[in-house]
């Protein structure tokens, strides 16, 4: 299948490593010339310098702190003038999960304004920027990272967050859909990413086992036994950027190979 994405242009926030750097990979590939963006420079410079050469498309590092109004202004005018237009934003900047979660009585404002402001905030700054952008060629597609904290308790920040970018989600597909402009929501679960192999090493120790047995624990968390890797996060989200995709608009895709057994309809 043609995706219609040769020539489209793209922003990916937190796009210099693990899925924002496997989807700008995935963009480039299929034809899109991508900004890449997040805080660090390094980073995002030799990010850019690897997957231009890989794809051959341009792919332009800017930085951004998406907790900032003004930052996201910046970036989105920077992207425009560099690209000429914007079809594409996938919303990917967030505080990394995964970590210690605080208990009830730990849990404090800080924490929860840092997530929200970053995640939740950080898209609709994101969406509010380049939406007018959209709105006047007729024409875009905005996918929001979230997470399976969405549908599962355990952390109860990370669950606000997440049920909050898929309100958001609705609400601006709504509003957008209308101009041409799909919003749409991917929900990875635990990911394989370039953490993964600090992460295994590092349980295998705490746990006094192999890596390969961490490995297989890891692997045995959904129903496809196989721990999703960045890149076939990338795949979901690059249809999801497609023409191709226009049936889906304000909903939810669970890219996170089958994680538990409650039923979603």
């Amino acid at each position: 299948m043609d995706l219609e994405l040769n020539g489209k242009t793209a922003i990916v926030t937190g796009g210099s490593r693990g899925i924002g750097k496997a989807i700008a990979r995935e963009l480039a590939i299929e034809g899109v010339d991508v900004v890449i963006a997040s805080r660090g420079k390094e980073a995002l410079e030799a990010t850019a310098t690897e997957l231009a050469a890989e794809t051959g498309r341009r792919i332009i590092p800017i930085t951004v702190d998406t907790s900032e109004d003004d930052s996201v202004k910046s970036m989105v005018a920077q992207a425009n003038e560099a690209l000429g237009h914007i079809d594409i934003l996938v919303n990917n900047a967030a505080v990394v999960g995964g970590g210690a979660v605080p208990t009830l009585a730990e849990t404090t404002k800080d924490h929860l304004w840092a997530d929200m402001n970053v995640k939740v905030m950080g898209y609709l700054r994101g969406a509010q920027a380049v939406a007018p952008l959209m709105q006047a060629q007729g024409w875009g597609r905005i996918i929001n990272i979230s997470g399976m904290a969405a549908r599962n308790a355990g952390s109860t920040i990370g669950s606000m967050r997440n049920v909050s970018v898929v309100a958001m989600t609705k609400n601006l597909a709504n509003l957008l859909g209308p101009d041409g402009i799909n919003v749409t929501v991917v929900h990875p679960g635990a990911t394989k990413t370039e953490r993964t192999v600090s992460v295994v090493t590092d349980r295998a120790a705490a746990e006094g086992v192999s890596e390969a047995e961490i490995e297989a624990k890891m692997d045995s968390v959904n129903s496809i036994k196989h721990l999703v890797d960045a890149r076939e996060i990338a795949y979901v989200v690059t249809f999801l950027a497609s023409p191709r995709s226009i049936a889906i608009n304000g909903d939810v895709i669970a890219a996170a190979g089958g994680l538990g057994t409650a039923i979603h309809y």
